[in-house]
């Protein structure tokens, strides 16, 4: 897993359903892999809104009597860790508000990367934000007073906002999904019992037995009312497609499907690429879990060496990035993991993670696995090695954090006190999904930023490039 990286978010939404309240809440069970700082729900009748939002994990900020107070037939959800704006409630999503054309509720997956200048503008014609998310900003936008609208109003507002966004919105009689037109992150359509369903990734759906219709299309506008769904389109001059492969990398669940592919599937030939690469002689493969399972599959099918499991995960921590301090993360590093003595000791081990960002958890793995009574650790990572920050909403936001930016291949290997490292290549990642090349993002890797951004330059600042 990468080691200190902090998530995106997820989002949720249905319209129509007599349990949405409930729907939802099992939707955000699902997608909790994807941000555990805080999660809401906001529900509306038609006439009502009631949300509640909190900090923590769903199941603890949700309850019984939470459920009971949410009253409605239409809700959307959010699942969060801070991409922008500060680890607080405030910022919880959704954001619910009451402005000129009545109440409306959103939720963000994504990062808005011309979100200062739009911020600055507003401020300056007298906007005044409750919030430092950049959900906020699309509210403000919605709401000039020539827009006559709530359709005019998302439409308008989307076509000014650029970068990464899977949104969800809802209002008494809509509930709206947008996809930014490069299709960075993953959305979809489902339907259940006659209600239209919209999650971030179709293990929503598996929780409650939804069906999956389709994906969401980059730069794609759903509005879901009682007269059905209507579909529009953002205009925009540069539709260059730009899939997150590290969704594919370790972001999503194994279990769902993102960008015409299955998780799993991608991972298990991300490992069979890697084996090809950087074979090895040694006893057992095992994985680093859980993101790293699919890929040890792959590495140990394709290699020959038996798959064990010496490396037992503790699921009732959570995922060891998404921690506000380095202090808690650290703690978390240690408590997370148990090593099975009887199955390293005395054996060549190839340990298969999906990714190294800072290296600071890789570094104590090896360690532990040589406490453990490992005679060699190899480790094999199933992507290149992270060289830059990224702009469309993972959270690794300095070159100065990434270890890949710092030394070589051969330098991590002495940091790390292993015997070998091998980092798949770019072209073998990309060999291993099905769309072109050139759909991708893969700016962490390359520094190739497919959507410009104010300031991109100091993300090419160090070392002159």
């Amino acid at each position: 897993m990468p080691d200190e990286v902090k998530d995106k978010c997820g989002v949720f939404g249905i319209f129509g359903h007599k349990e949405a309240p409930y729907l939802t809440y099992l939707g955000l069970y699902a997608l909790q892999h994807r941000g555990e700082e805080s999660c809401g729900i906001v529900v509306t009748d038609g006439k009502k809104m009631s949300s509640h939002r909190g900090m923590g994990h769903v199941q603890d900020v949700f309850d019984g009597n939470h459920l009971e107070y949410l009253v409605g037939d239409r809700a959307i959800g959010h699942v969060r860790y801070s991409t922008t704006g500060s680890s607080n409630i405030k910022n919880a999503q959704p954001i619910l508000v009451d402005y000129s054309r009545g109440e409306i509720a959103i939720g963000h997956n994504g990062n808005i990367v011309n979100a200062d200048i739009l911020r600055s503008e507003l401020e300056a014609y007298g906007a005044i934000f409750q919030t430092t998310t950049d959900s906020e900003i699309i509210i403000h936008l919605m709401a000039k007073p020539a827009l006559r609208n709530v359709e005019e109003g998302v439409m308008d507002a989307l076509s000014r906002v650029e970068g990464a966004y899977s949104l969800v919105f809802l209002t008494h009689n809509y509930l709206i999904a947008a996809r930014d037109p490069h299709g960075f992150r993953p959305l979809w359509l489902g339907k259940k019992d006659g209600a239209h369903v919209i999650a971030s990734e179709t293990c929503a759906f598996d929780m409650m037995d939804a069906e999956a219709v389709r994906e969401i299309e980059p730069g794609e506008v759903l509005f879901i009312s009682a007269k059905g769904v209507k579909s529009h389109k953002i205009q925009t001059a540069n539709s260059r497609l730009a899939h997150c492969i590290f969704e594919h990398v370790y972001f999503a669940r194994p279990d769902s499907k993102i960008f015409g592919e299955t998780v799993h599937l991608v991972r298990e030939r991300l490992g069979r690429q890697l084996a090809k690469e950087h074979p090895i002689d040694a006893d057992i493969v095992i994985p680093v879990p859980d993101s790293g399972n699919s890929a040890a599959l792959g590495f140990s099918q394709e290699s020959g060496i038996p798959l064990e499991y010496g490396i037992i995960r503790n699921h009732y921590v959570g995922r060891t990035f998404i921690q506000p301090s380095q202090g808690m993360r650290d703690f978390k590093v240690r408590v997370k993991f148990n090593f099975i003595k009887e199955v390293l000791k005395g054996k060549r081990i190839v340990v298969v993670d999906d990714s190294i960002v800072r290296g600071t958890t890789s570094k104590i793995r090896v360690k532990s696995l040589r406490q453990a009574g490992a005679k060699e650790v190899h480790l094999r990572i199933s992507c290149p090695p992270h060289k830059f920050p990224c702009a469309y909403g993972i959270d690794f936001p300095t070159r100065e954090e990434l270890i890949a930016n710092k030394y070589s291949t051969e330098e991590i290997k002495k940091y790390f006190e292993c015997d070998s490292v091998g980092y798949l290549s770019l072209e073998g990642m990309l060999k291993s999904v099905s769309f072109p090349k050139e759909n991708y993002c893969t700016a962490c890797w390359t520094g190739k930023y497919p959507v410009p951004f104010e300031g991109i330059d100091k993300f090419h600042a160090e070392k002159g490039q």
